[in-house]
Formats: structure tokens, C-alpha cells, sequence
């Protein structure tokens, strides 16, 4: 029976918790300094949804809204309250500089804790390997500075699979723990299935894996009762959070699959932006292409140009070195999960990602590659571990791991010399954005306090957090029962587009989103036109002051 402390807190986990804090703090105040935080448009997104469920002229959990799932912008909404936290964006980096901890615990206690039967020292050299592979790996670290959603959800991730192997391990000893670990794996794969859309798949594979399991071991004279109570505990907590997320989105906007298939989901956005006679995005409909470019985003994501082929190279070897020497290590290969879930997507969910190596030779989505960064780091070190095994004298094995530390470093300091693909696609994607969402933001605060805004809020909500304006103060097309369908005529939002003199002071208008097409049937008068390169010019009316015929 193993040591509770190998599967539990001990001060290798306190040491390595606080090498995680120190380093994710470190890199937040630098991002933070140097005006990187809220370079993803996402970014800005997902802080002023959760902003939204409190400061509103309709607040409350419709303003979470439906595509993104709502775990993130639940977990931000503490951060949020203060104006200063909202406005730096600093609020909505908790939550994933939390995660960036969790995560690099996770990798060190599951790596440990499934060799942990084998020599101490090994196990142990290998659990830090894939700790420093996490969490010195330079993409991981800005976007845990951020308010993304892919922090979170590999934390959850990787805390999912390692409840599920000690649930196994449990499980082969008969101890009372199995089923807690079970549960916990369930809360786990819950909160991830409310994170990103991967947990789904995640949950489905899991959930038959442990239905197999449990099936097995009662034909071996297993507990029945315990093993009964803890599969149909487990299936009830996964099975709750997809229900609960289809029944609101049934709820609010008569369709239960409306993150798929409305307005807003990937699939409708795809084919508003898509250019007759093109291909949708490369590897649309071509599940191989669509596998080769999510590999190339991971790859970039790993490292810079002249280590990128050996990380998932040594990778696979540790895979099939796990399962060859070592079948008690074949949940590990639940990290590969990523892939076939973004193949798939990229395939035929209308989810592009473009590489800046690749045509079309730009930045879009590239960071979804980090996903594959958790069996990127568990399996090299697992190699690792296994190829050490194999010689005898302690020089040589030093020697292999010396070896394989050398490897990550310069692998990492290619990336950093490069600068993380994930910052240089905030940074690219973000200039024409910030640079008008900053000049809107100059000119709005110069209205006066205790005005009303009509505002289209999807595409530049920045410019009103830039200016530190109250959102309870816009009305925008979240304030409205969106139940109405296909509008709501008594809604805030679609009253104040047919009058806005009598709800507004203020219109500001974005081309011609519903704003602007209201100010012209209204002939109300422009004050200022914002124009910057690359976007759509945003326009300030007056909406007490009409235009002449």
C-alpha cells in the first residue's frame, strides 16, 4: 500500500506550490506593467461578461450569455467588484493564476504518486521534470496572467486524470479511498465540461472507462454496494453539468444547442466571414490537415523553431514506453485527448487555427495548441524516467536527466527569444483594436458623468472599461428577455434602438451594427468619428440633437 503522502499535501507539494506562486506573481506584475494583460480581445470578453452580472441596467445570470460556458465568468465576478481590479484587467487574471498552481501541482502529484511504487528518488526527479516542463513553459505563463479560459481548464484537466488514476490505484488495493478519489474526479470533470467545450469529450471517455472498470471488478468479487454508490454518485456529477448548461440555454433562448448553432457559436461566424470560392479556413472539412495544424500550434506552443519536432517526438516515445514497461500508466494517455477533440473541431465545428509558419501565414486560435502541453510534460518525463531506468550506474542516469533538463531549457529559451506565440498573437491581433478602443475611450470620458450610452457592446466593450465607465450605465443587447424570439419589442435594448432620445443621451455606432442604423433612421447628429487603420470606425451621437433633412 503506498504512503498517503505521496498522494496527498507533503513538503515537496508545499515546495513546489510555492515556486509556482512566486513565478506566476513575478510574471503577472511584469505583463501587468507592460500593458500585456488585456492584449486578447477574448481576454476583455470573458472580464466584462462576468462584470456584466453586477453592473448592468439588467443585471443578473442572463448577462453570462451562451457559446462560452460560465464556470470562468463565475469564478472572475469576486475580482471584479473593484472598479480598479475591472479596469486593469488584474481582476480576471485570478482565476487562471490559481489555476497555474493547481496545475503545476497536479502534473507533480500525478507523475509521483503513479511511480511512486518504483524508486523514490526516480519517481521524485521525474515528477519535478514535468512540473518545470508545466510551469517554466514560456505560453503557459502569459496566459495565466490573463483572463483566458485555457488555465483553468488545464488545471481541471489535469487534476481529472490524476483523481482517476488514484481512483485506479485504489481500486487494485481495495482501499476505501477509490471512491473518493472517484467523486473528486467527477467534481472535476464537472467544472471542466463548465470551462471549455474539451471537457465534454473528456467526461464521455472517462465515464465509460470508469463504467468498464467498476463492470470488471464486480465479476472479481469487488465491493458491489460501495462501487454501485460511487459509479451512480460519479455519472450524476458529470451528467448534471451539460443538463444544467442545455436546460439554460433552452430556457433563455429557446434552443438548447444555441452555442452551437446561434448567432454567436463558431459554425454562424465562420460562415458570415467565410469569402465565396475559398475554403473556410485551412483543414476545414480535411480531419488530416485539421490534425496537422492543431499538432503544429502545439508544437509552437513547446518551443521555438529548432526544438519543436523533438518535444512531441519524445513525447510519443514516453507514450509507448508507458505501455509497454508499465501498463498501470495507460489513464495517462487521456492527455492526448486534446487532439482528436481539435482535429474534429477544426474539422467540421467551424474553428479555425492559423499558424504564422503555415499559410495563411498568420495568428488566430494558435494557443489552443497548449492544450497538448500536459502530455508534452508527463510523458517526457515519464521517458525520461523509463530510458534512465534502463542503465545501471547512477553517472549515466544523472547524465540522462542533466540531459534532458538541457533540452527544456533551451528549448524554453528559444520561445522566450522568440517571445511566447500566445503573447505575439495577442499582440498582432490586438494593435488596430486597442488603439481604437483607447481613442473611443479618450473621447467618452469627456461626456458627462451621469449620462446614458446605447452601445453595441461585442466588439469594443474595452473602450468603456478603458474609461472606467460603469457598464449600468449602457444600454446594450444583453438588456432584454431573449426568450422573445426573434426580438423581445418591450426589451431595454430593442426600445432604445427604436427611440434612443427618450432612453439615451448617447449613441455610439460601429459601421453599421444596430446602433448605427438606428441613429440614421433617427438622423441623429454626429459629434466625433473615431478612425483607426483595420476597424470599423466608431461614431458618438447625440441623441437629443437631430439632423437636418
Amino acid at each position: 500500500m503506498k504512503d498517503s503522502k505521496i498522494l496527498g499535501w507533503d513538503e515537496e507539494m508545499r515546495l513546489v506550490s510555492a515556486a509556482a506562486s512566486v513565478l506566476a506573481l513575478l510574471f503577472f506584475a511584469f505583463y501587468l506593467r507592460h500593458d500585456s494583460v488585456l492584449r486578447y480581445g477574448d481576454a476583455v470578453a470573458h472580464i466584462n461578461i462576468a462584470r456584466r452580472v453586477f453592473d448592468s441596467k439588467t443585471p443578473g445570470v442572463l448577462q453570462l450569455g451562451t457559446v462560452w460556458l460560465p464556470l470562468p465568468h463565475l469564478l472572475m465576478i469576486p475580482f471584479l467588484v473593484s472598479k480598479a481590479a475591472w479596469e486593469s484587467g488584474a481582476g480576471g487574471s485570478v482565476p487562471s493564476l490559481v489555476a497555474y498552481v493547481f496545475a503545476v501541482l497536479g502534473i507533480f502529484r500525478l507523475v509521483r504518486g503513479s511511480l511512486s511504487l518504483l524508486p523514490g528518488v526516480a519517481s521524485r526527479t521525474a515528477a519535478y521534470l514535468g512540473a518545470i516542463i508545466l510551469g517554466a513553459n514560456p505560453n503557459l505563463i502569459y496566459l495565466s496572467t490573463t483572463a483566458m479560459t485555457e488555465p483553468l481548464y488545464l488545471a481541471l484537466f489535469i487534476w481529472a486524470v490524476l483523481y482517476f488514476c488514484e481512483f485506479i490505484q485504489g481500486f487494485d488495493t481495495g482501499r476505501r479511498s477509490a471512491a473518493s478519489s472517484l467523486e473528486k474526479c467527477a467534481l472535476c470533470l464537472a467544472c471542466a465540461e463548465w470551462t471549455r467545450y474539451d471537457g465534454w469529450l473528456l467526461a464521455i471517455v472517462v465515464s465509460i472507462a470508469v463504467t468498464i472498470l467498476v463492470h470488471v471488478a464486480r465479476g472479481y468479487g469487488q465491493n458491489e454496494a460501495t462501487l454501485g454508490r460511487a459509479l451512480r454518485n460519479f455519472v450524476l456529477i458529470v451528467a448534471a453539468a451539460p443538463t444544467v448548461w442545455l436546460a439554460y440555454n433552452w430556457a433563455i433562448y429557446r434552443n438548447p444547442l444555441e452555442f452551437a448553432t446561434g448567432p454567436y457559436s463558431a459554425r454562424e461566424i465562420e460562415k458570415r466571414s467565410a469569402t465565396p470560392g475559398f475554403p473556410a479556413h485551412p483543414g476545414s472539412h480535411d480531419v488530416i490537415a485539421a490534425g496537422e495544424y492543431f499538432l503544429k500550434a502545439a508544437e509552437d506552443n513547446l518551443s521555438g523553431a529548432s526544438f519543436e519536432r523533438g518535444w512531441l517526438g519524445i513525447a510519443i516515445l514516453g507514450s509507448a514506453l508507458s505501455l509497454l514497461l508499465d501498463r498501470r500508466l495507460a489513464a495517462f494517455w487521456l492527455l492526448w485527448l486534446p487532439f482528436p477533440f481539435y482535429a474534429l473541431s477544426i474539422a467540421y465545428g467551424g474553428v479555425p487555427v492559423f499558424v504564422p509558419s503555415w499559410w495563411p501565414f498568420s495568428y488566430y486560435n494558435v494557443r489552443y495548441g497548449i492544450e497538448l502541453l500536459p502530455a508534452a510534460a508527463v510523458f517526457f518525463s515519464v521517458g525520461i524516467y523509463f530510458l534512465s531506468s534502463m542503465v545501471d550506474r547512477r553517472p549515466a542516469k544523472a547524465l540522462i536527466v542533466v540531459l534532458a533538463m538541457a533540452w527544456v531549457a533551451a528549448s524554453y529559451v528559444s520561445v522566450w527569444r522568440a517571445q511566447p506565440v500566445t503573447l505575439r498573437e495577442a499582440w498582432v491581433n490586438s494593435q488596430s483594436r486597442i488603439a481604437l478602443e483607447r481613442e473611443l475611450a479618450a473621447n467618452l470620458r469627456r461626456l458627462p458623468a451621469n449620462s446614458t450610452l446605447l452601445m453595441y457592446l461585442g466588439d469594443h466593450v474595452g473602450a468603456l472599461q478603458a474609461a472606467g465607465i460603469p457598464l449600468a450605465r449602457v444600454i446594450q443587447e444583453g438588456n432584454h428577455r431573449t426568450w422573445r424570439q426573434p426580438s423581445d419589442p418591450a426589451g431595454l435594448w430593442e426600445r432604445a434602438l427604436a427611440d434612443p432620445g427618450a432612453l439615451a443621451d448617447y449613441a455610439i455606432g460601429f459601421d453599421d451594427d444596430p446602433v448605427a442604423r438606428s441613429a440614421r433612421r433617427h438622423k441623429l447628429v454626429p459629434l466625433i468619428i473615431v478612425e483607426t487603420p483595420g476597424q470599423r470606425p466608431a461614431t458618438i451621437f447625440s441623441t437629443h440633437t437631430l439632423g437636418r433633412e
